[in-house]
Parts: C-alpha cells; structure tokens; sequence
C-alpha cells in the first residue's frame, strides 16, 4: 500500500506542477466596494486590502477594473490552495519514505 500511495502522491505533485505554470498573474488581497457616505450609500468606490512583508495595504481600483481585479485574486487563492497541497503532500510523501527505509 505504501509504494502504491506514494506513486499517488508523485503523480499528483507533477500535476501540481503542471497547473501552478500555468497560472496567470495573480494579486493577493479582498475587494470590496466602499461608500463615501455609507449611510446613503452614495460615491461608492473598491478597495483592495492585503498584506505584504507584514504592512496592511490598500489600492483604489477603478470600476472599469474590477472584473479583472477579481480574476486576479481568484489566481492568488488557486497558487495559495495548490502550494498548501503540495505541501502537504510533501510531508506525507517524506513520512513514507522513511517509514520505508525502516522497515527490513
């Protein structure tokens, strides 16, 4: 069984692979729209908030921009979700391994 889930894990890392090259740009962050005056909710306007190097920061993304802001971040989130699971796949392929070498 241990042969065969790591021949798994190496199949599904190459994929990995093979879809984190062909990721387009990408931009972390959360948009939202924002008002000037939120109580009448008039002037409204978006926000992109994220953090890098450990500073809040904030664009002002025009409204003709937002669809292409969104696919951006969209991007972010699929690098993020398939660097965790190559991670994670990693430590789990290393644990086999070794159960492995041990075994006589």
């Amino acid at each position: 069984m241990t042969a065969k889930r790591l021949a798994q894990i190496s199949k599904r890392i190459e994929k990995i692979k093979m879809d984190l090259v062909a990721l387009e740009p990408m931009r972390p962050g959360s948009l939202t729209r924002q008002y000037k005056d939120p109580i009448s909710q008039s002037g409204p306007y978006y926000q992109l908030s994220y953090t890098r190097d450990m500073k809040s920061r904030t664009d002002y993304i025009p409204k003709d921009s937002v669809r292409e802001v969104r696919r951006l971040i969209a991007n972010y989130k699929r690098f993020k979700s398939l660097t965790a699971e190559w991670v994670d796949l990693s430590i789990e392929q290393s644990r086999l391994k070794l159960r492995l070498e041990r075994k006589p």
